[in-house]
């Protein structure tokens, strides 16, 4: 695959950033992507390695080897084919995927893996450019009807896959405009929205129909939705929050790290600020800002804030600081925990690891302070980490402004599981397995978040897929869809 000797001879590469002061200034996308000459010399170092490792890292089945060789090869049209055929959005997954098909990577035993993730993205971004990408409507109509409720890369992949099937296909959002996480939660710097739109574009040419502004539950029930079409699939996501339960939590200036997010990308989409913030602005701009959790929502808090204009930006995370190096022997190839920086990281913040948050300080209803206090976690002899405070190691922390970016529980409860009358799992998503993504009622599927529980864009993407395939089957008695 690629050139037999290109790993041997040829240095890993990677797109880099626009200069940190200069990114600061907006709000548009600052990574710079590889010339084509130099892609192919990276698609060459892809070695002939006998089991691609990339496919164990890769949700989404992504046959890396094969479009890597096609690149090297400059034969970027059928690369832009091969790359669809397991993925209906690479765009997406080229730029916000943390590629663990590059930590399962052969040459990542050294750490000069692939640059996978690139390779990928300009891919399709050349296919866009040329033309390639069109709309793929069906050849004939099934006469049945699906309804698909929630819009993120999960529900869209479904809706997608159905249409092409020959269904007559309705995608279902309760906010204003089509996208779910991928429109809202992810940040402009690191997606900008137009990439999600001219998907949006080719999906209504294949004969999607979209409803905004529709809640099931609340808009329309669940009951409606079974008795209107013959089958309904639940991509609704993972949105409860993981709360930070301290007193003080009620103070003003603590909130959701999505509620901050969200609105800072309406407010890019052109949006009022009665439209943005209807319950009022949430701005960093001049405040001394602490993000209480350390993930990848943790990082997108810490570059918008930078780019409000915060006066400092603090992320504290409970758990210890993980290894900055993973021990390959005892991980590879499977994703590692080893301490991970984004673009953020260089925008401007301090970092702590191993704190908790005790309380939060206030003064005239709006919160000052937070009292924390450093921990360690030791090992219990059947395995598992337990927390205990370290004595005397108590602190205080300046706060104008608290984001908790502490991950998600599930599904949001509410109206929708409440009228799906669905099982749950122990963990509290919709119970289904990833064969069939049948819920315990008829007619009734559940795929990415709502299924599994908060995870990666490229998961979503898959249990899509996956899911239609199970739905057309349901439907027509088998199926042509892949998995």
């Amino acid at each position: 695959m690629g050139k037999v000797t290109g790993f041997l001879e040829i240095d890993r590469h990677d797109r880099t950033y626009e200069k940190t002061e200069l990114r600061l200034k907006s709000f548009k996308e600052f990574i710079k992507p590889l010339a084509a000459e130099e892609l192919n010399g990276q698609a060459a170092r892809c070695m002939d390695c006998g089991i691609p490792f990339c496919h164990n890292g890769c949700p989404v089945n992504n046959q890396i080897p094969d479009w890597n060789n096609l690149v090297y090869r400059e034969q970027w049209e059928q690369a832009s084919i091969n790359l669809h055929s397991t993925n209906n959005f690479p765009e997406f997954t080229g730029r916000i995927c943390p590629a663990p098909c590059e930590a399962a990577c052969t040459l990542n035993i050294d750490d000069n893996p692939v640059t996978i993730k690139t390779i990928e993205c300009a891919i399709v971004d050349r296919a866009w450019e040329e033309g390639w990408i069109k709309p793929q409507p069906p050849t004939v109509k099934t006469g049945k009807t699906v309804a698909v409720v929630g819009s993120g890369p999960a529900g869209m992949a479904c809706a997608q896959q159905l249409a092409r099937a020959g269904h007559a296909v309705t995608l279902i959002e309760k906010q204003d405009r089509i996208g779910g996480l991928l429109r809202y939660g992810i940040p402009d710097f690191k997606m900008e929205k137009h990439l999600v739109d001219r998907r949006v574009d080719q999906m209504a040419s294949e004969g999607v129909t979209f409803r905004t502004g529709v809640e099931v539950g609340k808009d329309v029930s669940i009951d409606k939705l079974l008795a209107d079409y013959h089958a309904v699939v639940l991509t609704g996501g993972a949105e409860w929050p993981r709360n930070l339960d301290v007193t003080g939590r009620d103070l003003d200036g603590i909130h959701y790290a999505m509620d901050f997010l969200t609105q800072q990308n309406k407010r890019n989409a052109g949006d009022s600020e009665d439209t943005a913030a209807p319950e009022g602005a949430i701005s960093a701009k001049g405040k001394h800002v602490i993000v209480v959790g350390g993930g990848d929502t943790g990082s997108d808090c810490i570059g918008t804030s930078a780019r409000q204009g915060a006066a400092s930006i603090t992320q504290i995370e409970i758990m210890p600081k993980p290894p900055v190096k993973e021990d390959k022997a005892m991980v590879w190839p499977d994703w590692p925990t080893k301490l991970r920086s984004s673009h953020a990281h260089d925008e401007g913040v301090e970092r702590d690891w191993s704190v908790l948050t005790k309380h939060a300080v206030g003064k005239d209803g709006k919160v000052t302070a937070l009292d924390c206090v450093r921990v360690e976690w030791e090992r219990t002899p059947d395995g598992r980490m337990t927390m205990k405070e370290i004595p005397g190691s108590e602190f205080q922390m300046k706060a104008d402004l608290v984001l908790l970016a502490m991950g998600f529980l599930g599904p949001r409860r509410g109206a929708l599981l409440d009228q799906a009358g669905v099982e749950l799992d122990q963990r509290g998503n919709v119970l289904a397995n990833t064969v069939e993504y049948r819920t315990s009622r008829d007619g009734l599927f559940a795929a990415g978040d709502m299924r599994r529980g908060q995870s990666l864009v490229v998961w979503a993407i898959r249990e899509g897929r996956q899911c239609a395939r199970s739905v057309d089957q349901f439907l027509m008695g088998s199926s042509t869809l892949p998995r």
